[in-house]
């Protein structure tokens, strides 16, 4: 019921009550109940009157007035009550913080692979631009624009790229997106604070072909290793026996220029066995002679026929 139609019946009411009340007779109610009634219902008009005629405004919000005779006004009114005339002019309150919106997206790639993207805005009114936004979009203008404007930028944007460049030239996709996306807001009094691809799914095929392709380049990869390794060892065993080969020939001009050179080897290997036998904690008897032991022995260089 109407607030005006309210105070009418409750006028009515004590009316009512206070003409029943004069006399067992039902005669005219005293002018003193008249006064004492229209005195409330005075008080009571007044009252109503003053509560509607005040309205406040939230901290992060900003409002607007609609007036039956002139309008959408321009007057944008900030936090704390403000004053408006019941009845004619009705408050239309916007909040104007930053308020998080995912859309979900599937688009195709400049080589036709699907993509599935996720973007989340960050987007706000133009605290100028409310009068319009309310004339043109009404109080829900974020679930009329964005879904539509976010999809579209998506398609175009992505659709410059092949799959592999998402990945490597994301932050210049993001960019490309966060541009287009705020010029496109900005005609419908939207502003944006910050756009972000939050995720990026390929198709399963896609996925596979990848996985398949990275496999086939470690394989490759492998292969040259082993390949390489080979030419390293062919290379390490041609070196080794020419080393080899090197020091067969030095040995035997050193046997035949120096006849000692077989005596220090002997006297060197006699050393090492010495070493050796000197470090087990076993008792052995045997033949020093054997054992190259007996240095003192004449050799086959000093004694030729032995």
């Amino acid at each position: 019921m109407d607030p005006e139609q309210q105070a009418k019946q409750a006028l009515r009411n004590l009316q009512r009550m206070f003409g029943m009340g004069g006399g067992r007779g039902g005669g005219p109610a005293p002018k003193g109940a008249m006064g004492a009634a229209g005195l409330l219902v005075g008080l009571g008009v007044l009252a109503w009157g003053a509560n509607a005629s005040l309205y406040n405004v939230d901290g992060g919000h900003r409002a607007i007035k609609y007036s039956r005779v002139t309008g959408v006004q321009e007057n944008i009114y900030g936090e704390g009550t403000h004053f408006r005339i019941p009845i004619l002019e009705t408050p239309i309150v916007y909040d104007v913080r930053a308020k998080p919106t995912s859309i979900q997206s599937l688009t195709g790639t400049q080589d036709l692979q699907m993509v599935n993207i996720v973007c989340r805005v960050l987007s706000r009114p133009n605290q100028h631009g409310l009068p319009e936004i309310f004339r043109t979009l009404g109080t829900d203008y974020d679930e009329r624009v964005l879904p539509s404007i976010i999809n579209e930028v998506l398609k175009s944007v992505v659709a410059q790229f092949n799959a592999s460049q998402l990945i490597t030239q994301r932050d210049r996709v993001s960019r490309m997106i966060r541009d287009n996306l705020t010029q496109r807001a900005l005609r419908f009094n939207i502003v944006l604070d910050d756009v972000s691809l939050t995720h990026i799914t390929f198709s399963p095929e896609f996925a596979s072909a990848v996985e398949a392709k990275q496999i086939a380049q470690q394989d490759a990869q492998r292969a040259a290793f082993i390949v390489d390794r080979a030419k390293q060892e062919k290379q390490s065993t041609i070196v080794r026996a020419d080393g080899e080969a090197r020091s067969a020939e030095l040995i035997g001009e050193a046997i035949k220029s120096q006849p000692g050179f077989l005596e220090l080897r002997r006297i060197e290997t006699a050393r090492e066995i010495a070493h050796l036998l000197q470090g087990s904690g076993n008792r052995l008897v045997l033949d020093a002679s054997s054992l190259l032991l007996n240095v003192t022995e004449p050799s086959s260089v000093e004694n030729p026929k032995r």
